[in-house]
């Protein structure tokens, strides 16, 4: 298939064949090859001349910082994800995170962050935002047309993350973009847990859309790597300046691996799904789980508008338990074997996280005697995941009977 039939939705309708071929900076291999560059050289004066003029030409390379084939592969790759005019690549997804807050908020501005964002992001706004002047409403994720009450006249932007890192409360989107554009407000959004291929904020009038690329993009833990998009080409120029002065720029070796990762996206995000709904549907009926924050569940804030605008659920969710001693929280999970107790998510992995330990969640997801635990199903067999959570409670239950 040549590389301008596989980028063309009339010619190929479904999103998970154009992924195996967008971005191939060579269409005579298969595998992008990666540029490790950095000094570029010219042919002479008057080349040297020209690409001074355009040092951002797709077409040619300036300097490695700029982009090389390889990176310029992942950005194509990404834009078709989302059909976005421009992807702004980054070291990690906070980069693209700080990099958003940063460009487009100047001191006295203010910006209404959604209570639920990931943690990194809190601490941003509270620490580096704070000092440049720039202050930080957090508001509860399930508000919507109610949102413009808390707009205030220094208000630039509202920042969104659905469903949200920790307690998994599903926003409505449309409803805060319509806040939004009735007050001239620039929208934002952290899409890690459902990267476009199961909610493409883009498509809802969201301005700019960022990921965090080291989790479901990548897909095997191996890299890290942060990328936003946005439908307008102004925003676009405007971030990707923004970054490039910054001096951000995305390892090629990262961005190889990236790119390799974007091949099975879809397979892999079907698998994870079908893992973590049968694992989940086992949890549901044991005692000492509470209830879960899984968005396709009932019992997880939003869940009606998760239904409405998702088109699929992942591996990452929680369960709520209720709040046991240190040393029976130990017990679970040092008797895991197949879930490791770790950072991130979106591999091939399972992970398991006592989220109570790590940082303080948001009051409004949890009860003053409940805790939370975060699970990521990886693509191990789902049974083989339930037979070790299984072990777990049973040593848990064997402390208790002690």
């Amino acid at each position: 298939m040549s590389k301008k039939a596989a980028s063309d939705p009339a010619y190929v309708k479904h999103l998970n064949t154009r992924l195996v071929h967008a971005g191939r900076s060579d269409p005579r291999v298969v595998s992008s090859p990666v540029f490790h560059a950095s000094t570029v050289l010219f042919a002479d004066y008057a080349e040297f001349c020209e690409r001074e003029a355009a040092p951002l030409d797709r077409e040619h390379m300036y300097y490695g910082r700029m982009g090389t084939p390889t990176t310029r592969a992942l950005e194509d790759a990404v834009c078709e994800l989302d059909g976005s005019v421009g992807a702004v690549l980054a070291s990690s997804g906070t980069a693209s995170m700080a990099s958003i807050l940063n460009c487009f908020l100047s001191p006295g501005d203010h910006v209404l962050m959604v209570d639920s964002v990931y943690g990194p992001t809190r601490k941003f706004c509270l620490g580096s935002l704070a000092r440049r002047g720039v202050s930080t409403t957090f508001y509860d994720p399930l508000m919507d047309e109610e949102l413009h009450t808390l707009v205030q006249d220094n208000t630039r932007m509202i920042f969104m993350e659905s469903p949200g890192s920790a307690t998994f409360e599903i926003q409505d989107v449309p409803a805060i973009v319509a806040v939004a554009k009735q007050h001239g407000l620039l929208t934002a959004i952290d899409n890690t847990w459902a990267t476009p291929l199961l909610f493409n904020p883009l498509e809802f009038g969201v301005d700019l859309a960022m990921q965090s690329g080291t989790k479901y993009l990548n897909g095997h833990a191996d890299c890290l790597f942060g990328v936003t998009t946005t439908a307008s080409p102004e925003l676009y120029t405007q971030l990707h300046h923004h970054t490039l002065a910054h001096g951000m720029h995305l390892a090629p070796d990262d961005a190889m691996l990236a790119l390799r990762g974007m091949r099975t996206l879809a397979i892999r995000m079907e698998a994870h799904d079908r893992g973590a709904r049968t694992v989940a549907s086992w949890l549901e009926t044991q005692p000492r789980v509470r209830r879960l924050l899984h968005p396709a569940w009932d019992s997880c804030p939003g869940h009606a508008i998760f239904e409405r605008d998702f088109k699929g659920a992942n591996g990452l969710f929680a369960m709520v338990m209720q709040r046991e001693n240190e040393q029976a929280m130990a017990a679970f999970i040092d008797s895991l074997e197949l879930y490791g107790v770790g950072f991130s998510w979106g591999g091939f992995e399972s992970l398991c996280l006592p989220m109570h330990a790590t940082r303080k969640l948001p009051s409004i997801a949890l009860a003053d005697d409940e805790t939370l635990v975060r699970l990521h199903i990886g693509l191990e067999h789902p049974q083989d995941l339930i037979d070790d959570l299984a072990r777990g409670f049973a040593a848990m239950d064997a402390l208790a009977g002690a």
